[in-house]
């Protein structure tokens, strides 16, 4: 499996990333990059790329479009008093997105 990294041509400034830091607020920002793996039945998980990020490119003929395959899975996560973020039960929400993926044969 190969791991590609293209770096972003516009990521955010020095200044703009120290403002972010300074108050990161939960939600809000995204990273200058995103992560793609292609599967497929024949070969299973394939090649990795970290690439800048953007846009979705999504095929027409894509399941969730035309047959409402897909799965939601909201993973809730709260603030603390102290400023700090807890995930609620996580491997319990892993537990159900699998039990979901394998019922719509999903990898």
């Amino acid at each position: 499996m190969a791991f590609t990294v293209v770096r972003n041509p516009k990521p955010r400034t020095d200044a703009e990333r120290s403002a972010i830091l300074a108050d990161p607020g939960f939600g809000r920002y995204f990273t200058d990059h995103m992560v793609r793996i292609d599967w497929s039945a024949q070969g299973g998980w394939g090649d990795v790329l970290v690439g800048p990020y953007g846009p979705i490119q999504l095929d027409p003929a894509t399941m969730a479009l035309h047959y409402g395959q897909e799965i939601f899975e909201g993973l809730k996560a709260y603030r603390q008093p102290d400023g700090s973020v807890a995930a609620f039960r996580p491997d319990a929400n892993a537990r159900r997105f699998q039990r979901s993926a394998q019922r719509l044969a999903m990898a």
